[in-house]
């Protein structure tokens, strides 16, 4: 089982998101552990005040780090030690193998900043990794938690339906997936491609090999660059293209 140890100002976000869908079945099987924890009980004073105006000057707020450090202290009291991740748009971009990585572990801490950001001090001092979703700014990290705590907890053991699913999707190889089809066969003029239909279970792995490669080299040829094609990979690249600029002399698109 993996547990997920959240530090947010908004609990409700991260709640409400993982509360459905194949996180929240994982999480209703034990396959997934998810524990939110506010800074704010943390703080001190009166107005339980978590941030502050920035040195320096500038608009803004930036994070306290007192509230960020007596919370992170109690979940290490609570359940021990574990790895802190910081989701920040200066971090390193959130990939599939990166997802594989983390799903592996049993605990992971993550933190939601707000405002500007957190305390920089703290950065240096208490977190092991940032890791961004893009390059992009959002009003906090809890989506980005979000979509972080999504990506681990359905490649837990026994959280998809289908254990195949996970391996067939896009980016498990470096390669885009390939196009999906299900009924009706025919949507007025467009049909299923006849290979699908066919039963020929070669002739079909073939064609989504095909897809696949066609795909990425359309829309994704950075992630291409980067993958090591066999000679039969090489053929059906190859192929696709040459249909692919027949097939567009002809309709003109």
């Amino acid at each position: 089982m993996l547990r997920v140890d959240v530090l947010t100002l908004f609990p409700e976000i991260i709640e409400q998101c993982s509360a459905a869908g194949v996180v929240g079945r994982a999480r209703e099987r034990g396959l997934l552990s998810l524990h939110c924890w506010n800074p704010r009980d943390y703080s001190q004073g009166n107005y339980r005040r978590v941030d502050e105006r920035p040195f320096g000057g500038g608009p803004g707020m930036v994070m306290l780090i007192e509230p960020l450090r007596a919370c992170l202290a109690a979940v290490c009291e609570a359940a021990g030690p574990a790895p802190v991740i910081y989701l920040s748009p200066q971090g390193e971009r959130l990939t599939q193998r990166v997802v594989r990585e983390l799903a592996q572990a049993p605990r992971l801490i993550v933190l939601c900043g707000r405002y500007e950001g957190i305390d920089e001090r703290l950065i240096a001092r208490q977190v092991d990794r940032e890791i961004s979703i893009g390059d992009y700014v959002l009003s906090g990290g809890e989506l980005a938690a979000a979509v972080l705590i999504d990506a681990v907890g359905r490649l837990q053991e026994g959280a998809l339906h289908h254990a195949d699913s996970a391996i067939q999707d896009s980016f498990e190889d470096g390669l885009l997936d390939f196009p999906h089809y299900t009924r009706p066969e025919r949507d007025g003029k467009d049909a299923v491609p006849e290979v699908l239909l066919s039963g020929d279970h070669r002739a079909i792995a073939r064609w989504r090999r095909q897809q696949s490669l066609g795909r990425t080299w359309l829309r994704r040829p950075d992630l291409l660059a980067r993958v090591s094609l066999s000679d039969a990979d090489r053929a059906l690249l190859a192929e696709f293209k040459r249909d692919w600029s027949i097939m567009h002399r002809i309709t003109g698109k």
